[in-house]
């Protein structure tokens, strides 16, 4: 049996509600993006006059043309084993950050216990995302770096925020805002710049570290209100720049390894073997989460630290592939780490 009965038990450790608002939050968010992002493509096919092209038919040989690809199948490895490091975490993780953080709840009639509270963070958010995304189209210094400096301190803001409330879901809602403010600039320099898969190795790194962190670093300041939290926000914002680093060196090496007439079905294999991951993994925590703590033990004094060992052999695994990926790259001149845009 997995683990996901100790949920049942958490009672007002996590809000429902709360979390239903944040996912509302981020959908509105990437509706936006969606949005600008549509913009800018039409605005773009209409400067430079390119017509949308005839598809071809589907042929069943495409997909074993895809599938004898040495390079896809790098790809599309080092996607299954990182996204199954981050996703699956994400169902764990404040359940782990209430185990491992000393949290002292609020009085019941101070503001950071009150419903205001919530509004104002996710407005807050916004204003971190809605900042750091406009940063990168402004060409005048002095307004890039002034929405960068409102974005910035809108984050520190709200990790303020999430500290006085003191709870782990308010803490660990951190995670998407670093990578909203970098994964933009991230991009702009892969089309510019190149290194996909040296970002690939870095990210993969960075998520060792971030797992591993929790699962050693963390617990030593249970007992330490103030370094418990600090050390969890530190982490969770690498984390997140992890998350930045390779979805956005990830994705645009696809084009480069496979035909562009079977580019969508390219994809669509690669979500599929991710889903594999995201299928298996959340169920293995589980299973290792029962084997290595006592039968009963309270759903807020779990020890996690072998299922984030687990997560981290993952990443470990991610910069393995990375790696032999580079290698290949270079044998066979992929251009992997040449820039996307040719000047």
């Amino acid at each position: 049996m997995i683990f996901s009965p100790f949920f049942a038990r958490l009672g007002g450790h996590v809000s429902v509600s709360r979390s239903v608002a944040f996912g509302v939050v981020l959908m509105c968010i990437a509706l936006i993006m969606a949005i600008v992002y549509f913009v800018m493509d039409q605005k773009l096919d209409a400067q430079t006059g390119e017509a949308e092209e005839k598809d071809d038919p589907f042929k069943v040989s495409d997909i074993g043309k895809i599938l004898s690809d040495s390079g896809f199948w790098l790809v599309a490895l080092l996607c299954v084993l990182y996204y199954s490091a981050i996703f699956p975490f994400q169902k764990y993780a404040v359940n782990m950050l209430q185990c491992n953080l000393t949290l002292v709840e609020p009085s019941s009639d101070s503001f950071w216990a009150s419903p205001s509270v919530t509004i104002v963070q996710y407005v807050i958010m916004l204003v971190v995302a809605a900042a750091g995304f406009a940063s990168n189209f402004q060409k005048k210094a002095n307004m890039k770096y002034g929405l960068l400096a409102v974005s910035i301190v809108a984050l520190i803001t709200y990790c303020y925020m999430g500290f006085m409330r003191q709870t782990a879901e308010s803490i660990f809602a951190v995670f998407p805002l670093l990578a909203v403010l970098i994964t933009p600039i991230l991009g702009n320099y892969l089309d510019n710049h190149g290194k996909a898969v040296s970002m690939l190795i870095l990210g993969s790194l960075l998520l060792i570290g971030c797992h591993l962190t929790f699962a050693f670093i963390l617990p030593l300041f249970k007992g330490s209100v103030v370094g418990g939290v600090i050390v969890a926000y530190a982490t969770i914002l690498v984390l997140g720049a992890s998350f930045s680093l390779v979805p956005a060196s990830l994705w645009p090496s696809v084009p480069k390894l496979v035909d562009a007439k079977v580019i969508g079905s390219a994809y669509a294999l690669i979500f599929w073997i991710q889903n594999i991951g995201l299928w298996l993994f959340p169920l293995l925590i589980g299973k290792v989460l029962d084997a290595t703590n006592p039968e009963g033990a309270s759903a807020t004094e779990l020890d996690y630290t072998a299922p984030l060992v687990m997560l981290a052999c993952l990443g470990v695994a991610a910069l393995v592939l990375g790696f032999i990926l580079k290698a290949v790259d270079k044998k066979k001149g992929l251009g992997l780490e040449q820039p996307n845009i040719n000047a």
